[in-house]
């Protein structure tokens, strides 16, 4: 069965090509061009995996994305340009799983169409792997991997985690009280992408953090060991 991408950007030429490309690869595509739009689209009919604009008129990649975790943790790619670092930092807080540069004009669809396929395979793998676990729970927390689900004292977040932030989570909470070394997470959450940086793990850490925080003011389970990385607080 086609997986299908969704394409959001207000460039109509770049929809346009990449659009062709990707049905080139026997994937179905939405496009739309701004915001707006695209976040009623995309509530109606959810695709696979997300491709988002930060800059767009109307509603910009980051408030899109923003609205959109509050109902789903399917991948989202951001197309950054300008100041790539800033993007990519303010990405991460919001729940963005990967990014491609515009940087100049040198936009590379091949870039994206492989990025596109490391997500999708990652997803799959997950519910493959993931769908014979048992539930996960320790203290307040409960962990459903075949659903992707979180409960923190009986109550869901209210900001779902993604499919990323699912996974940093699982592998802190199956050995409470033991250290995970960043390289570990990483490699955890990123199982295909070796370009990944300190920052990007402890970025998501403060986005699970924030979600948690929603439903407990309280929430102190992720423990940060400076030099090395994280644990879940045995407490």
């Amino acid at each position: 069965m086609s997986q299908t991408i969704a394409l959001v950007d207000d460039d109509r030429n770049l929809l346009t090509s990449v659009q062709m490309a990707l049905e080139e690869e026997g994937f179905k595509v939405q496009t739309y061009i701004d915001g707006e739009n695209a976040l009623i689209g995309l509530s109606r009919t959810p695709p696979d995996l997300a491709v988002i604009d930060i800059k767009m008129p109307r509603m910009d990649g980051e408030e899109l994305l923003r609205k959109l975790r509050k109902k789903t943790s399917m991948p989202v790619i951001f197309l950054t340009s300008k100041d790539q670092v800033t993007d990519e930092v303010s990405g991460l807080k919001l729940g963005a799983d990967d990014f491609v540069g515009k940087n100049g004009g040198a936009f590379s669809t091949k870039v994206l169409i492989e990025r596109i396929k490391v997500q999708l395979r990652k997803k799959d793998k997950d519910i493959n792997i993931e769908e014979n676990k048992n539930v996960i729970s320790h203290g307040k927390l409960k962990l459903d991997p075949s659903q992707l689900e979180c409960e923190w004292d009986g109550k869901q977040l209210p900001d779902k985690l993604t499919t990323t932030e699912f996974k940093i989570v699982e592998e802190l909470a199956k050995r409470p009280g033991m250290i995970k070394e960043r390289p570990l997470l990483m490699d955890v959450a990123y199982r295909e992408d070796t370009d990944i940086e300190d920052r990007t793990i402890d970025s998501h850490v403060k986005r699970i953090r924030k979600k948690f925080k929603k439903v407990d003011s309280d929430f102190s389970a992720i423990e940060t060991r400076y030099g090395s990385g994280y644990r879940w607080n045995v407490k």
